[in-house]
């Protein structure tokens, strides 16, 4: 989600500094090493009311500078923040055994990703044994729409669902990439009807995913997938990814309430 977005997306009865503050929490996650005029210019607060607030969150430890100080990352406590939600959140606690269990299984890439907004949220993964892997981290946010997470997810929501989520501006990461709503939501009618979706290139070029939807209490919001070279998958292993894939979700037992 773009920053604008989160900003017209904040309550009209927001308190000011709180939500700068949040606001520049958002950018940051997605844009490290930030300097000051681009934060200031992206984020639409005045230079000298940015670096005051800057000043703060740097001394709190929610925000890191470089040598020069002039440009900023996330801190320590950022990182302590994310890792409780993390640690304390049931579906990521659920999910250990099948995650182990895929990764065990086919040496593979494993996520666990969560809808938020018209975005996945990386919340935990394990690595390929191959040399040759997908390299990703915990946290990022990529588009729905574009990666097999996100696909699988969006599968069990309604076409109308879909398009006020994610709007009609679908953003490319690749020339593979799904732009066209009408080609998405077929896509994503198909990825419902056989119980997995799959994309090939539409998020990293020379990687393809698999994925499948995890069941939950609420509305289904959460999703594993396993990633991988396309050199390395050929039709035997395309049907143990969807197999092993399958047997997962069986296996998963959701908490009886959603989140904490």
């Amino acid at each position: 989600m773009a920053i604008d977005e989160v900003t017209k997306a904040s309550p009209g009865a927001a308190v000011k500094s709180a939500d700068r503050t949040l606001s520049v929490l958002e950018y940051l996650a997605q844009n490290s090493h930030a300097g000051l005029p681009e934060m200031a210019n992206a984020l639409n607060i005045p230079k000298s009311s940015l670096h005051g607030l800057l000043r703060t969150m740097t001394a709190r430890g929610w925000v890191a500078t470089e040598v020069t100080g002039t440009r900023y990352s996330l801190g320590v406590r950022a990182l302590q923040v994310g890792t409780a939600y993390v640690e304390s959140d049931k579906v990521v606690s659920r999910a250990q055994n099948i995650l182990d269990w895929l990764s065990d299984e086919l040496h593979e890439t494993v996520h666990l990703g969560r809808l938020d907004g018209s975005d996945v949220v990386y919340l935990d993964k394990r690595e390929s044994q191959h040399q040759l892997r997908m390299h990703s981290a915990l946290g990022k946010r990529l588009p729905a729409h574009a990666v097999s997470l996100g696909k699988a997810v969006l599968a069990e929501y309604s076409p109308g669902d879909v398009r006020a989520r994610l709007g009609e501006n679908l953003v490319a990461l690749t020339q593979h990439t799904i732009t066209d709503m009408d080609r998405l939501l077929e896509d994503l009618a198909l990825t419902h009807e056989r119980g997995y979706s799959f994309e090939r290139e539409e998020n990293t070029i020379g990687t393809a995913c698999f994925a499948i939807a995890l069941p939950g209490p609420g509305p289904i919001v959460d999703a594993v997938s396993v990633a991988l070279p396309l050199v390395r998958l050929d039709k035997e292993l395309e049907e143990k990814v969807i197999s092993s894939l399958q047997t997962a979700r069986q296996s998963y037992s959701p908490p009886s309430t959603w989140g904490r």
